[in-house]
């Protein structure tokens, strides 16, 4: 059925009552040079067989390696359950509740999402969700610049050892606005955020900074000095977290004495596959006197006149309502699904699961480092303090071993030479609790035999 399932008929019918004999000669008053052309890249409509064939296609691409990617999309297990619920009618289906207190289901189930993601995060207030971890980071950028009375400037100090795709969304969002992002520096012997830096910057006009906790290389960055001295100079704490981290972790709502301001990441580890990429979901909390700024919804409970227990819309900051331009953010749709599948996932494993997962995570990742310190060429980048991603110095090459590894099945890690000069030949490498001994013994192996490959060219 076509989205408008009107026929020829119907259109005939509606022409003649308006008085005019074509869809053409209803827009005649549009001029041509402002028309759409033909759309020439679209290529040719697949029948529903040829389409589930192309789509296997692509799919079957993706399986059968051993991943070890990560860098900011993790393979975690996910209860099969987990989607079987998710894929019920009733979610799967579900969209914006405009007329919100009609769809009691929805509001229920974000406001359990809500109220999870605030006991992660040890903040006070959590909106329905956002469209990704990197664009939510924009949105805690723009969302400080307006929370930050105190600051007169439009800047925003940002972690060199952020994940570079989230520095690239941010400064694509915020520079058109004339947010300006200094950078922090980073000591590579450390892998984090370089402290003797902070200096430059001490008592400057900031806006917030932005510390990602684990960072981009998986190191723990020292978030309680850095959060008291961005206090100390009246500066706003933004924290870019790994959900799963925080069962593990301090959450940054406990970082220094007075805990972040903002905290944003990526909701992709809560039970949504790795999926070739997305589509993901991005969550973002924040301290209750910033609840105004918050971009999105929030859903609150609440009692009838009959006393019954019932869910409403809150608060939300929406261009399409009355407040157009004055609007805090153009978040629409919330990646409604996902959240969907993030909310049973986290009921279904509870907090204490969801700690043994993390706790898994660290295991794996610990006894590959010391599996990896037996190979000659091979040298741990990363200091002791990681949760689940370490980086290794490879003497052969990054590149060729990597493509090495890569025909055998093993996606060994991402490049990071490809975003820092001062990391030649280094891997990030991510283990998480879905790995075995056996995968280990299976990457140690094959990144042996990609060494010796190396040597003997």
């Amino acid at each position: 059925m076509p989205f408008i399932p009107h026929t020829d008929k119907d259109i005939q019918k509606m022409l003649s009552t308006i008085g005019v004999q074509s869809i053409d000669e209803l827009f005649s008053e549009i001029p041509s040079q402002l028309r759409s052309k033909p759309l020439d890249a679209v290529p040719e409509g697949l029948s529903e067989m040829e389409m589930m064939r192309l789509m296997q296609e692509r799919a079957e691409q993706d399986a059968g390696a051993l991943c070890f990617i990560g860098a900011g999309a993790y393979e975690h297990h996910i209860p099969a359950a987990v989607w079987d619920v998710a894929s019920r009618g009733e979610f799967l289906t579900a969209y914006t509740p405009y007329q919100a207190e009609a769809s009691q289901g929805t509001l229920q189930l974000v406001y359990e999402f809500q109220t999870m993601m605030c006991e992660l995060t040890g903040l006070d207030v959590s909106n329905a969700s956002l469209y990704d971890g990197a664009s939510g980071l924009a949105e805690a950028v723009l969302m400080s610049i307006r929370a930050n009375r105190k600051s007169k400037s439009k800047k925003v100090l940002v972690a060199g050892s952020l994940h570079p795709t989230y520095k690239k969304v941010v400064e694509d969002i915020v520079s058109n606005q004339g947010i300006e992002l200094d950078e922090l520096s980073v000591d590579y012997a450390s892998m984090s955020i370089d402290h003797a830096s902070l200096n430059e910057f001490e008592g400057n006009d900031y806006a917030a900074v932005v510390i990602p906790q684990p960072n981009f290389m998986g190191t723990l960055e020292d978030v309680n000095t850095l959060t008291n001295w961005a206090h100390d100079n009246g500066f706003l704490v933004i924290g870019v977290v790994n959900p799963v981290s925080l069962a593990l972790i301090a959450p940054p709502g406990e970082w220094g004495e007075a805990g972040a301001d903002i905290a944003v990441g990526e909701g992709q580890p809560l039970g949504i596959p790795l999926a070739s990429g997305g589509p993901y979901f991005g969550f973002i909390c924040c301290k209750s006197k910033l609840v105004r700024q918050l971009p999105g919804r929030i859903i609150g409970r609440t009692v009838d006149l009959e006393g019954k227990e019932g869910f409403t819309l809150t608060l939300q900051a929406r261009e399409q309502h009355i407040r157009r331009s004055k609007a805090t953010s153009n978040i629409c749709t919330n990646q409604g699904l996902a959240v969907t599948a993030a909310t049973i996932f986290m009921t279904m494993v509870g907090f204490e699961g969801l700690s043994r997962v993390a706790k898994a995570c660290h295991a794996n990742a610990f006894a590959l480092t010391e599996k990896l310190k037996n190979i000659p060429g091979v040298k741990l980048r990363s200091p002791a303090a990681f949760f689940h991603e370490f980086v290794i110095e490879i003497d052969a090459g990054s590149k060729q071993v990597l493509e090495f590894m890569a025909e055998e099945g093993i996606l060994a890690g991402f490049d990071v030479s490809t975003c820092s000069p001062e990391l030649s030949n280094c891997v990030l490498v991510c283990v998480t609790e879905v790995k075995t001994n056996a995968d280990l013994e299976l990457f140690v192996a094959s990144l042996s035999r990609a060494i010796e490959d190396r040597g003997e060219v």
